[in-house]
């Protein structure tokens, strides 16, 4: 069902475009606020159904704030002990000035639930937007990245521990990794099936050796991101988000994910050529969200730098266990 929802969607409008319609029938099915408690109005499903919802609009390059929504400013509000309605929401971490930058959906969403660090400790509140000064902006695939400033003076937020902090690091950085994985096995999808049309010098491009190379790499890069993603997930939803290994497994999840989408996207658009470049072709709505995603709520640096991290705090003699788990 969700799958033919956003397919219909895209038939229909260019990316982008129509998002008020789709976001009124996602929310006339339940999907708004998937995973929200039934007695807020959500309902009820958990982490596998969101991912299910956040592949499905990604594959069909559909974009719209069902993430930012649900999965951060409506739990976030939920968490806090807050009340929740059907408003349109995003959420950002507020630095010790009262800006966040690059927030997604910002100035298109009618309530924005900032986290801010106090002098004792964390707080949460609930904020109509038109209170704040946003200034629009966009990433390299044209979504909605805006700046937030708050006056940190004039908010009376809810307390919430550090805890919620980092789940929600957590939270974002892999809702990232799910939606870059989504696109970088519909960028495979579409390799294979252009390699297997088109033809050069008399046989499909599929019979060339070099180009078998490519798609391979691509199939592994793509199996390697996803499999790294999935494992921290499983971690996150076996531990409820608590276990003392889940950064590290998150740190891993996303430097596979950002080092995959250079390969794939690389490959990608040599494999489909001159006409992979067009407007006309759809593989750019999958390769700039790759490239764009797999930089935001931490970049491929940053990442690395975690993982550099971790390998030299435990040394040579503990960085078996520390990849196994064994130490935990």
């Amino acid at each position: 069902m969700m799958s033919a929802v956003f397919a219909a969607h895209r038939e229909q409008h260019p990316p982008g475009e129509g998002i008020a319609e789709l976001w009124g029938r996602l929310a006339e099915l339940g999907l708004a606020r998937l995973t929200g408690s039934e007695e807020s109005g959500g309902s009820g499903a958990g982490w596998p159904e969101a991912v299910e919802l956040l592949r499905a609009a990604a594959w069909h390059g559909v974009r719209i704030p069902l993430a930012e929504h649900d999965l951060l400013a409506c739990w976030l509000l939920e968490t806090a002990g807050l009340a929740v309605d059907d408003q349109r929401r995003t959420a950002c971490l507020l630095d010790d000035d009262g800006v966040a930058r690059g927030v997604p959906w910002a100035a298109d969403s009618e309530r924005v639930v900032l986290l801010w660090r106090d002098a004792n400790g964390h707080r949460v509140a609930d904020v109509d937007t038109a209170s704040l000064a946003v200034t629009a902006g966009h990433n390299n695939a044209g979504e909605p990245r805006d700046d937030v400033r708050a006056d940190l003076a004039a908010l009376s937020g809810t307390p919430v521990s550090h805890d919620v902090v980092a789940r929600f690091a957590h939270r974002a950085a892999l809702i990232r990794a799910v939606q870059v994985c989504a696109v970088l096995d519909r960028i495979l999808e579409s390799s294979v099936a252009h390699t297997r049309e088109r033809t050069q010098f008399g046989r499909p491009l599929a019979k060339f050796q070099a180009v078998q190379n490519l798609v391979a790499d691509i199939a592994a890069e793509s199996a390697l991101a996803r499999a790294a993603t999935d494992g921290a997930l499983a971690e996150a939803l076996r531990s409820d988000w608590s276990s003392p290994p889940l950064d590290f497994l998150v740190a891993v999840a996303r430097s596979c994910v950002g080092h995959a989408t250079s390969v794939v996207v690389r490959n990608a658009h040599q494999v489909h050529g001159a006409i992979g470049t067009t407007l006309e072709h759809r593989l750019h709505e999958f390769t700039m969200p790759a490239l764009s995603w797999r930089s935001e709520y931490g970049s491929v640096a940053h990442w690395d730098d975690v993982l550099t991290e971790y390998a030299t705090r435990v040394g040579s003699e503990g960085l078996w266990a520390l990849v196994t788990g064994a130490g935990e």
